[in-house]
């Protein structure tokens, strides 16, 4: 394994104590020398990461391969691993990010000696830690190399993708200075292997980054504009339309929008049709270079166009640091006949949305390109399964053949939709997906409003295809920073284990209550930016967009309910079926009550949604399970465990605000 390698590249090392981790990151029994300064940590670098991946090592199976899928060494012939899975998703830039040599001062600028931003290392660093959780699937954001270019922060966006086939070198660890960042990963993954944990990762088929690295090979898959017009280009404003989608009936309005024909108008064929001798001399003299797109648009005068939401007339700014695919050699099929002959493709609304606007011919090398991603990570760095970034965007063909090839190539490959739409369940079903991303950000937080009740009650119960059960996403608010705080995430993050079609899903910083969102995307708005005190040193900071150091040594934490809570969704999943599910107390709108049973033995989730007040709860058990004896385990309540009642068929509980018990019964 390249793991061993590391494992001794680091026991040949000798360090100082100067290198400060988080609390969290020291793991239980750690013999090594250890050195306090105030209440921050410091160790020997190197003998604490050879420490950490000795341990990692000693578990593996000897002869057994884990830069393979975890499928395939386990002979798994499904995907049925997602609907149980405990998954904890990372931006790793931000996640394994720390000030190593003065956790009071963070510099995105790594020194010669340590790396601050986050490496995949640091990742294996970190596997303890999210094994002690109960954590059996690690979601990554994308690691592939990303563009400086256009960039909205102070660094780049992982979405703004530069090649789909390559690591970004900047997950690379200067404590591993011998070896490369590809060798790095798949030392990561083996890592996760060995510990039982599989690895999904986020792939953006549909957009680029404007400077991506296939331009110089296939500057056909891209659209152009007339550079010197740049500062015009924005979505065009359609009032008779206000705030909807473009569809058949209405391409008429949009194609004679006066402000649409000025858009269409700034477009330009590729510069390797225009010029094809010069673009032919300037790919040769180019050949292997990152940063192209300047001199480009100096020769040429023309460059990539950002890109824009596929909502007309949305506030949204144009989102400069990425651009569209060229998904189809002609105009969608049912726009053409606005456009005239010689319009050079084009990006607008119905172009964006080429699931309901295609074109007639596709870009055959294009989606044979797309369509090997998730095949190539799966068979080069043994990764486990993926998110399929705006696939409801995508040709439906090619959507489905994404998912056909990366099936065929592991059986075991399991594929995450990002559907918000619960009512399109069944939708992606049929596609070949796995899962959806869901919603249940969003309705949780309604508990006045009757979205908290109607999620738990219609909305889960009746799903045909699972989805993701989180408080929070990488795109949403923090769960401690909505209404009621702490006790808020406590309460959602408890109810996650236990929902009917639900795969529990925490963000990384969800554990110790991280309070700033990492992008704006959901449910948010600008002012969503500055929750932090002001003197904080990433107040207003995006994590997607800036250096960002998630505030670990809490004093205040839920890792070892999450613990306890994998433990007990790992022990009892077997019962949480819809089939098997008994719902209590349907016509109160700020309470849940949750009982799985089976005919001999049960859970019981009770949770007050009442913020403000306690609430007795009169629990029937007798009616569903036609017992008259009952013994219940509370594993969870009052946030404690743990203590054992015999009951008759029915019987009370008092709950504080926002409590949530969890009881085993027999």
């Amino acid at each position: 394994m390249i793991l061993d390698r590391i494992e001794q590249l680091l026991k040949s090392k000798k360090g100082n104590l100067n290198y400060s981790i988080p609390k969290e990151w020291l793991p239980e029994g750690y013999s090594g020398t250890v050195k306090l300064r105030d209440r921050y940590i410091f160790v020997d670098p190197y003998e604490y990461g050879s420490s950490i991946v000795e341990r990692i090592t000693a578990l593996a199976e000897k002869d057994t391969d884990y830069s393979r899928p975890l499928g395939r060494i386990r002979n798994e012939s499904g995907n049925s691993w997602i609907n149980s899975a405990i998954i904890y998703g990372s931006f790793v830039r931000t996640t394994t990010a720390y000030s190593h040599h003065d956790p009071e001062f963070f510099s995105d600028l790594d020194s010669q000696e340590y790396s601050e931003s986050g490496t995949f290392l640091k990742m294996i660093f970190m596997l303890p830690f999210l094994s002690k959780m109960g954590f059996d699937t690690l979601y990554f954001l994308p690691v592939t190399s990303y563009s400086d270019k256009f960039k909205k922060g102070e660094l780049g966006s992982p979405y703004s993708v530069k090649d789909f086939f390559s690591i970004d070198k900047r997950y690379h660890d200067v404590l591993l200075e011998d070896m490369d960042v590809e060798e790095e990963f798949t030392a990561f993954v083996e890592a996760a292997h060995v510990m039982g944990m599989r690895v999904v990762l986020d792939f953006i088929p549909r957009t680029s980054a404007r400077d991506s690295a296939l331009i110089l090979k296939h500057p056909e898959w891209f659209y152009w504009i007339d550079a010197s017009r740049l500062d015009e280009y924005r979505p065009p404003k359609i009032e008779p339309l206000g705030f909807d989608q473009a569809k058949v009936e209405t391409l008429p309005i949009i194609y004679s929008n006066e402000n649409v024909k000025k858009h269409l108008s700034l477009f330009s064929h590729s510069p390797a049709k225009l010029y094809p001798e010069k673009w032919r001399d300037f790919v040769a003299s180019h050949d292997g270079t990152e940063s192209f797109l300047d001199e480009l648009v100096s020769e040429f005068g023309l460059v990539t166009p950002p890109g824009f939401s596929d909502w007309i007339n949305d506030n949204q700014p144009t989102w400069d640091d990425i651009t569209f695919l060229r998904l189809y050699k002609d105009h969608p099929t049912e726009s053409r006949k606005f456009v005239s002959e010689d319009q050079p493709p084009y990006v607008l609304f119905d172009v964006v949305k080429s699931s309901f606007f295609p074109g007639s011919e596709p870009m055959a090398d294009l989606w044979e390109s797309i369509e090997n991603i998730m095949p190539f990570y799966n068979e080069r760095f043994g990764v486990d399964g993926a998110r399929l970034d705006m696939g409801h965007a995508l040709p439906r063909e090619l959507e489905l053949r994404i998912i056909r090839k990366a099936k065929e190539r592991d059986p075991s490959f399991a594929i995450i939709a990002e559907e918000l739409v619960m009512g399109n369940d069944e939708k992606a079903r049929q596609s070949g997906y796995d899962c959806i991303l869901g919603n249940t950000w969003w309705m949780e937080p309604r508990i006045d409003e009757g979205k908290f009740k109607e999620l738990v009650y219609k909305v889960l119960p009746s799903l045909r295809l699972p989805t993701l059960a989180g408080i929070e996403t990488p795109d949403t608010p923090r769960a401690a920073s909505r209404p009621n705080g702490r006790k808020f995430s406590r309460f959602a993050t408890i109810l996650n284990y236990f929902l009917p079609n639900g795969i529990t899903y925490i963000n990384s910083g969800q554990e110790v209550f991280e309070i700033q969102p990492m992008n704006l995307g959901l449910d948010n708005d600008e002012e969503g930016r500055y929750v932090l005190p002001p003197n904080d040193p990433f107040y207003g900071k995006l994590a997607f967009f800036d250096p960002y150091v998630l505030h670990w040594n809490a004093e205040e934490d839920m890792i070892d309910l999450i613990s306890l809570l994998s433990s007990l969704r790992k022990s009892n999943f077997d019962l949480l079926s819809a089939g098997n599910l008994k719902l209590m107390w349907g016509n109160d709108l700020k309470s849940a009550g949750l009982f799985y049973w089976n005919g001999t033995k049960g859970l019981l989730t009770v949770a007050n949604g009442d913020f403000s007040s306690m609430k007795d709860f009169h629990i029937d058990l007798g009616y569903h399970t036609w017992k008259s004896e009952h013994k219940v385990s509370w594993r969870l309540k009052g946030f404690d465990a743990h203590s054992e009642w015999n009951v008759g068929g029915d019987f009370h509980l008092s709950l504080g605000p926002g409590e949530v018990a969890v009881a085993e019964i027999k």
